[in-house]
């Protein structure tokens, strides 16, 4: 299902060329199928609107196919001219990339996306990019993805992907919900600041971003100063009535706003739409749901509380990131089930103050547990050590160490075998001193292995056994390291959820070092103590199972 709604100066949006000094081509694409994302048209056209409410010529299309978007861009390229004002495309939707350049995806009518036809059909930021170039230091290219996952294999891969900026065009991307609630606020202030403002509403810059960079200035535009426009011919009566009816239509995206309008304007220019949109609507089974959770506005940071007590309830997001995608919905969806509520995906104010005081309840009860379970471990390695101690002997602490290896008594144990390894080495034989010296010089398990074999009963085959073990946990540790990094790495941290983390860890006196955001060899060091501590995999990385147990100490998730 698509809506076509082309705005040009002096059309339906209303702008007078005369005063305008900027041009944008505004496209928002969401519903590539019933299940709608977060981004809807209202945003698209609040967001056309600010602009043209600056005096900017604007082009605009919503959920439009591969025709519509072309004509889109042919019109909005005919607009252009060199009056020395910003330029600005905003595309929103989903997007796909291949070796050739990066694509937004058309909407279809059956809501499915051939890969095949992506390349021949899909809008090309080439294009976009290219029309900017000539227009360099006022030149805007704003892009918002959706969490819209395409079954792609051979040709292509989702998302933007890396762009070919071309100098002196500033490239605006992250979140579709979010770059809309800029492009729709803030977006068309006079004055306002492009990075500030990203840093605010959490988007990404790339290409030209000097200090000081504004999309409008005071001056570039004149926007209409209340003129009322001459009456227009009795023709034309009908059809800006018409016009009227179906912005409110839009604005109320509703069965019964569509079916309003079509009651009132059955030969109306927008029949057809508002016709397509009302099926839509209809095959929609959670569209109210769905309606309420846009109402709600919420922000990344609401989004990140969203997703944190999912995590912390066992639901797993695929990610802690603000970003409702797959993962996010099907977590909602399981959450919804297991506590009896309509299964929907879609959250409302009560549910979401109901899965947060679950999730305040769960934390707690995961600190109790892990209270509980730290002072038992705590207890077995004490009465382990006093074993170890009262018996004295050199097997004892090697046990010891390869049970506890950031053991509280680990420093005395080790102390001790230095000692038996010293005064062993001092009385062992030559040759018996040698092989262990080449043994430790390659300091590997078939090393000592040999030497073992070699020497059964030699001065030095405790240690070789430790240091067997040792490399052998070793290596499942990096075995654990590489599949953590990559858990840590889906889950998009931020910088604030890193310095957090840090955080924590230096409150548990875990010695992450400098609380920077960075994860250097302090932090993964910490959080490896931090895990053995904890009886979780040991890697150094911010898995999933590790961010549970520091999102029920109260500390990653959502603040900025």
């Amino acid at each position: 299902m698509r809506f076509l709604a082309v705005a040009l100066a002096g059309a339906v949006l209303g702008a007078t060329s005369a005063l305008a000094n900027g041009d944008a081509l505004v496209i928002g694409n969401s519903r590539y199928t019933a299940v709608q994302t977060l981004f809807g048209a209202q945003r698209v056209a609040q967001a056309a609107s600010a602009l043209n409410a600056k005096g900017f010529d604007v082009t605009l299309v919503q959920d439009a196919d591969a025709a519509d978007m072309r004509r889109a861009f042919g019109e909005f390229a005919e607009l252009l001219d060199d009056d020395g004002g910003p330029v600005v495309i905003l595309l929103t939707g989903a997007f796909v990339h291949s070796a050739g350049g990066s694509y937004l995806l058309p909407v279809t009518g059956n809501g499915r996306i051939d890969e095949a036809d992506v390349l021949m059909q899909g809008f090309p930021l080439d294009a976009a990019l290219a029309v900017l170039s000539a227009h360099q230091g006022r030149a805007f290219l704003v892009l918002g993805e959706t969490g819209e996952d395409p079954d792609l294999s051979l040709y292509l891969s989702a998302g933007l992907g890396a762009l070919d900026i071309p100098h002196g065009v500033t490239v605006i991307r992250g979140p579709a919900v979010d770059v809309a609630r800029y492009a729709a606020r803030d977006m068309a202030r006079t004055g306002r600041f492009v990075r500030r403002a990203a840093i605010e509403y959490e988007l990404q810059i790339e290409g030209y971003a000097p200090q000081g960079q504004v999309i409008v200035r005071a001056g570039d535009v004149t926007p209409p100063r209340g003129a009322i426009d001459p009456p227009l011919p009795d023709p034309f009566a009908n059809r800006a009535a018409d016009d009227v009816a179906w912005r409110l239509a839009q604005e109320a995206d509703s069965a019964e706003g569509y079916q309003t309008y079509l009651d009132g304007f059955p030969g109306g220019v927008h029949v057809n739409a508002a016709r397509q949109r009302l099926s839509a609507l209809n095959a929609e089974p959670f569209y109210r749901e769905r309606r309420a959770e846009e109402d709600l506005e919420l922000d990344r940071n609401d989004r990140r509380a969203i997703q944190r007590a999912l995590t912390i309830l066992g639901h797993d997001t695929r990610g802690i990131d603000g970003v409702f995608g797959d993962g996010t919905r099907g977590a909602i969806r399981r959450w919804q089930q297991e506590v009896g509520l309509r299964v929907s995906s879609y959250l409302d104010r009560d549910q979401i103050a109901r899965l947060q005081t679950q999730a305040t309840r769960r934390a707690a009860e995961l600190e109790e547990e892990e209270k509980r379970q730290q002072a038992e471990r705590a207890r077995q390695e004490r009465v382990f050590w006093r074993r170890v101690e009262d018996r004295g002997e050199e097997a004892g602490f090697r046990e010891y160490l390869q049970k506890y290896p950031e053991g509280r008594f680990a420093d005395e144990a080790r102390a001790v075998l230095k000692s038996i390894d010293k005064q062993r080495a001092e009385q062992a034989a030559g040759q018996d001193r040698r092989d262990w010296t080449k043994a430790t010089q390659a300091n590997s398990v078939a090393a000592y292995n040999t030497y073992l074999r070699d020497w059964p009963n030699g001065a030095f085959r405790e240690e070789a056994k430790l240091r067997i073990s040792q490399l052998q946990l070793d290596a499942d540790r990096v075995r654990n390291s590489i599949q953590a990094s990559r858990e840590e790495k889906a889950m998009n941290l931020n910088f604030v959820a890193r310095q957090l983390a840090e955080r924590r860890l230096e409150q548990l006196g875990m010695k992450p070092g400098k609380v920077d955001g960075k994860f250097d060899e302090n932090t993964r060091a910490a959080l490896r103590r931090f895990q053995d501590a904890r009886g979780l995999r040991v890697s150094g990385y911010l898995d999933e199972q590790t961010m549970v147990r520091l999102l029920a100490g109260g500390i990653i998730g959502i603040d900025r």
